[in-house]
């Protein structure tokens, strides 16, 4: 079975006739217009254009120890290397027979072509290129190298010095274009001067290793680019999440704080009406009205994570509670109808301001907890003071009615382990032997360093 490709009909052509789009949308002519285009944008569009070399950075492993001036004068090194290309194809153009164009006294007008293409790539680097190329091909059409052409030592000298420079200015593709036209002016010269076979393959060989150095360095410096550029997103995100894990620290504050009073609250309002000996159907509704506000609030709680998240939120200044503010959260508690004892072993001392608020905090969560799922227990607390750090333990005992819907956000144990983890202690939570709850926790702390003796003595002496 054969199969026949009927050509399209482009404009202009007769039906059934002409290839007509067919031939000019071909691949081949695609891939030429391809070319074409990046040979046009690479060293035809503003060829001339004013692109100075910018000074080296003295950040570097050498140029960093360097002071004063000499570390400023350091910075143009590129700029003094350029210059010192430039006199050598200078000394080449005066000492190899570059000096027979124009006659006797085009010694020197011949040094000058030579270097002036090296000098341009300090501010027109592609300009640079095509003035080479113009002063290879002047030399190479008037000067007579002894059947040992195309090239003559300066022009060969001169036209490696500004590809080196321009590849190292430009792209890798830019180098690749100019080693190609590098390559057609030698054979160009080559058949102007009819010796074919001389210098112009070793040559372009040459130019073709320098270039291929080149391209190895581009590459290596865009690996480098590339890698410091993730290395800033890396420590860009790595900023952010921090930022966000601070944040969720703060909502989770909030939690134990907010969710804490809101579940008394609405625990009190519950049980107020019963301790009132038949109530006005007035009051009792008011009481109803305050539970629902407060359940409601612990809903919206959960939201709160949300706002804490947000880029513009800025946390309140506020003090936070201690060790020594514990009588006042048990009172409140007492008051929602837990009956809780408090129990102090060791000596009393005065503890790092983030031991003493996880400790608060994770008692105050272990009693919530008891509030929501063991109504009707009563609770134990219990601080030792040891000689390595503190120790609590928080007790309930079985819940004496039923609990009602948890209006928790089921984050209690895990922010309590994470306060414990933050201080590198230990923590367990499970249930009791009698049927209760059992929370234990060791926050271990660092033993004060003594003063040294000359400082008590002066201690002393000033009192």
């Amino acid at each position: 079975m054969n199969e026949t490709t009927r050509p399209r009909q482009g404009r202009g052509s007769a039906a059934g006739g002409g290839v007509g789009h067919a031939t000019l949308r071909s691949p081949e002519f695609r891939l030429a217009v391809n070319v074409y285009a990046g040979l046009r944008k690479d060293l035809f569009h503003d060829a001339f254009a004013y692109r100075p070399l910018p000074r080296m950075k003295t950040d570097g492993p050498l140029t960093r120890r360097l002071r004063g001036r000499i570390r400023e004068y350091a910075s143009w090194t590129p700029h003094a290397f350029v210059g010192f290309l430039a006199f050598c194809s200078l000394l080449f153009g005066l000492g190899h027979g570059d000096q027979e164009w124009f006659g006797g006294i085009a010694w020197l007008l011949g040094g000058l072509l030579l270097a002036a293409p090296v000098v341009m790539t300090l501010v027109r680097p592609v300009g640079a290129f095509w003035l080479s190329c113009a002063v290879a091909l002047m030399s190479g059409t008037t000067a007579d190298h002894g059947g040992f052409g195309p090239w003559s030592p300066g022009t060969f000298f001169m036209h490696l010095c500004v590809l080196a420079v321009v590849g190292l200015r430009t792209r890798p593709r830019v180098a690749a274009w100019m080693w190609a036209l590098t390559v057609v002016l030698g054979l160009v010269l080559s058949s102007v001067q009819g010796s074919y076979g001389g210098n112009a393959v070793p040559m372009a060989t040459v130019y073709a290793l320098v270039l291929l150095v080149i391209c190895v360095l581009h590459i290596r410096r865009d690996a480098e680019r590339q890698v410091s550029a993730e290395k800033s997103v890396t420590a860009v995100e790595r900023d952010r999440r921090t930022v966000l894990e601070e944040r969720t620290n703060i909502a989770r504050e909030l939690h134990d704080v907010v969710a804490h009073h809101m579940s008394v609250v609405a625990i009190q309002a519950e049980a107020a009406p019963y301790r009132v000996e038949n109530p006005p159907p007035e009051l009792a509704q008011a009481f109803v009205t305050i539970r629902e506000n407060a359940v409601a609030a612990l809903t919206e709680l959960r939201r709160v994570l949300g706002v804490v998240r947000a880029e513009d939120y800025e946390a309140p200044d506020a003090p936070q509670p201690t060790l020594a503010d514990l009588d006042s959260l048990l009172a409140n508690v007492r008051e929602a109808g837990l009956p809780v004892e408090k129990v102090i072993t060791g000596a009393v001392r005065e503890l790092p301001q983030g031991v003493e608020l996880s400790a608060y905090r994770i008692v105050q969560e272990a009693l919530s907890n008891t509030l929501r799922h063991a109504p009707g227990a009563a609770a134990r607390v219990e601080i030792g003071y040891v000689l390595g750090g503190l120790g609590l333990r928080i007790v309930n005992g079985p819940a004496t009615a039923e609990a009602g819907p948890s209006q928790g956000s089921g984050h209690g144990i895990t922010g309590m382990e994470e306060r414990v983890a933050m201080l590198g202690g230990a923590m367990t939570a499970e249930p009791g032997a009698e049927g209760g709850y059992e929370v234990t926790v060791f926050i271990p702390v660092a033993a004060a360093e003594p003063e040294p003796a000359a400082t008590s003595l002066a201690k002393d002496g000033q009192a």
